[in-house]
Order: C-alpha cells, then structure tokens, then sequence
C-alpha cells in the first residue's frame, strides 16, 4: 500500500519503486515518525477531529508499533516507500479502517520535516555530550603532562611550550565547536509539524499543542519555509566539518609525535594496529583514519549545499537526498570524537624525548634576543647577534645555555653574567605572559 496513488492509470514501475524508496535510509527514523505522529492524534483529539475513541485506538496501535520494534519483534524492512509509509501500513494492519484517519491535517512534507529535526535535534545534543567528554579527556592528560616540548612553526621547533599548554589549544577548540553545535540547535528549535504540504490546512488544529509536546520553543512561522527549510542541516554539517578539521589536525600531530622521529607520545595499543608483513610496525591507524574521514564530512556539507542551491520552493524529491548525505556525516562525527576521547585518554608522554629536543632546537634564542634588547640594544641588532650565535653553536654542536659568559660576550658585551637564568627553559616558561603555560 501507498500513501498516494488515486489519481494514477498504471502501477508504479519496479525499478521506479526501488530507486524511490528511502526505507533504508530513514529506518532510523521510526522514534520520531511514531513520536510526531502520537502528538498530532493527540491534537487532532483534542480539537475534535478525532472522537476520543477514535484517538485511543490510533495511539494504542502507534504504541505497540513503537513497543514492537524497540523489542526486535517488527522488523523496519519490506517493500515500503519510506518510513512514514511503513508505521501507517501497519498501523491499518493492526487496527483497522480507523487507522487511515491517522494523517488527517498533515503532509508527508510536514511529517518528515519534523521527524528529520527531532532526530538531528537528539543527535546533536549527542555530538555536544561526546565533545564535553573530548575537552575532559583533553584537561586530564594536560593536567597530568605540564613537561616541556618545543613548539613549532613551518613543522620547525620554535619555542619552548609545555605538552599541557599544546593540548589546551584543542581544549580551546573544542569549546567553540561545541557553541556551534549549539548554536545550530537554537537556530532549528522550531516545529514544522502543522505546516502541511505547504500551505497548512483547513483543519482546525492547534499547532502550539504539537509544539509543547515535541520539546519545540515555538512553531514555524511560515509554512512554506516550514516545509523546504534544511538549514538546519547545512549549519551542522558546517560545524561538522570545522570540527573535523580541529580532530584532523591533532590526529596529524599524533602521528607525527608518535614516529620514531620525534618519539615524544605512544599512542595505546588499543588504537593502533600492526603490519601483515613487518613485525615491528606499530601503525596510529585510529588517528590516520580521523584524518581520512574528514574528507567524507567536508563532503556532506558540499553535497548538501549542492542538492539545495536551485530548488525552488517548496518541497522537491531533491531533498530526500539530504538524509542520505547527513546521516553518514553525522555517524562519522560521533565516532571519530569518540575514538580521538579514547585515545588522548591513554596517551603515554615521553617525557624525555620532549626535553631532548628542546635543548636541540635552540628554543631559548627568542629569549636570548630579549634579553640584549633589555639591555638597550636594538630588537634587529639582537636578532642578527643570536643568529650568529646559534651558527657558532651548530658548529660546536653545543646549546646556547652551554656556552660560557666569555663565549657569549665575543658576539656582544652586553651579554652578562646574569644570562643564565633568562634562558633557563624552566624560567623561560614562569617569566612574563607564559605564567599561563604552566
């Protein structure tokens, strides 16, 4: 059975059927197409629409629909259109001729809007609670490293920095994911059920009802918008892809610090995988496939603002697409945030490895700089002194720290004996600003 058809000659071609059916794809959907639909019996009871016993029955069957599948003993498959095709086909099995009334006042247009927004609208409250568990995860394991470790520009060491301050710049990063996470779910907080197929209806329902009994803060104001309105889900998936983004970057920093070039993490054997052919390898798979998932999300976000850009309004079978397209971004988002949680959680720092390449990098040598401009000399003139310093100590394989106050004072007089604790790495991170990076 259809929920259309009345009006046609002939039987919809098979192959037209299959490539028309989104079963498969809004199966997930079942909650909020039996939730939506118990608050319109509701309303459509409670504006006299439906006669009370009228209203039970369809509730009690939506109810047992809902009780039957959660239970594993109604299976979401078969030759159906869609969902909403699917809860209404057995609703009739189930209870018979009173179960067509179920659509009276809406449109599939209206309905699988809001079943769409109520499930985004779960799951992106979702995405905010495994983000909170990441920024934890960030917090504990820098609270638990405040060792030293060079900073880098151009991938070259620069200054000194600690591991804690390098991960609460993700920490920092989070946090504003989790504003535009939130940010898109103030912006969908409207009900679009009562909207019709585009124009409303000429029933006389009571759209606020719905609206309070969906979680709703208020209900569409305009119908056409109400049905043809996605962006919802181009915000999120813009906030998606910015978040991956974010967990790509610092997948791409675990990878590097976890090779035997830097060696300064170990990322836990339950995130790595090894080699079929080289016993020795221990691959940062987990991290290497954050990086790779994020195309996919940057994907949805473009393939939606391209399934959106040229249709008119108001609802066009374009749009059945979306869920195709956001759903896999969403799952893919969640996971990754979950596996990069996991895996800071259990990082181990090498902590001496860190320390050893600060003392190569020359990372005091900003330092050194400020000092002599303390001492009245010109910031470029310093900045051309340490340049020759660190030639000289390159060629002596020494750190600037190593050298004695005579050495020092051949490239400039104004070097003293008080030179040493300015480049102190330990002091370098309490002086001044950088109290914070402790």
């Amino acid at each position: 059975m259809k929920l259309w058809g009345g009006r046609f000659r002939k039987a919809e071609d098979q192959i037209m059927e299959e490539f028309n059916s989104s079963l498969d794809i809004d199966r997930r959907l079942y909650f909020e197409d039996i939730t939506g639909s118990i608050a319109h019996v509701n309303m459509l009871t409670a504006c006299e629409i439906l006669t009370e016993d009228e209203g039970q029955k369809i509730l009690d069957g939506l109810k047992s629909i809902l009780s039957d599948i959660e239970d594993g003993r109604l299976k979401v498959e078969g030759d159906y259109e869609d969902i909403h095709s699917f809860v209404e086909v057995n609703l009739i099995e189930r209870i018979g001729e009173v179960g067509k009334k179920l659509h009276t006042g809406r449109s599939r247009n209206d309905q699988t809007a809001v079943d769409t927004r109520m499930y985004t609208r779960k799951k992106a409250r979702e995405v905010i609670d495994v983000l909170v568990t990441l920024k934890e995860s960030l917090k504990k394991t820098a609270d638990e490293n405040p060792v030293i470790m060079p900073g880098y520009t151009h991938l070259q060491r620069a200054q000194v920095i600690t591991f804690k301050h390098h991960l609460m710049a993700y920490y920092e990063m989070v946090s504003r994911d989790i504003k535009r996470v939130e940010n898109a779910l103030e912006n969908m907080d409207e009900n679009p059920l009562g909207c019709g197929a585009l124009a409303g209806t000429t029933h006389d329902i009571n759209r606020e009802m719905t609206t309070k009994e969906l979680g709703f803060s208020k209900a569409k104001a305009n119908m056409m918008d109400g049905v043809s309105d996605r962006d919802y889900l181009i915000e999120l998936s813009s906030a998606f892809a910015v978040l991956m983004m974010h967990l790509s970057r610092l997948s791409e920093e675990l990878i590097l610090w976890s090779s035997q070039e830097f060696d300064f993490i170990e990322i836990d054997d339950a995130y790595s995988t090894g080699s079929s052919i080289m016993p020795q390898k221990k691959n940062p798979d987990a991290a290497e496939l954050i990086r790779g998932k994020t195309g996919r999300v940057y994907g949805a976000l473009m393939s939606l603002l391209t399934v959106m850009k040229g249709l008119p309004l108001t609802y066009n079978k374009d749009m059945q697409e979306e869920k195709e397209i956001f759903f896999p971004a969403l799952d893919n988002t969640i996971s990754c945030v979950k596996i990069m949680s996991h895996m800071i959680e259990t990082l181990k720092v090498k902590e001496e490895s860190m320390k050893r390449a600060v003392k190569k990098g020359f990372l005091n040598a900003t330092e050194l700089a400020d000092y002599l401009v303390k001492q009245g000399v010109p910031f470029r003139d310093a900045h051309g002194i340490v340049g020759n310093i660190v030639i000289y100590c390159e060629n002596n394989e020494k750190g600037i720290e190593d050298l004695t106050v005579e050495e020092l004072k051949t490239f400039s007089s104004d070097i003293g004996d008080d030179i040493y604790d300015y480049i102190d790495y330990e002091n370098i991170l309490k002086k001044g600003t950088k109290v914070e990076l402790l």
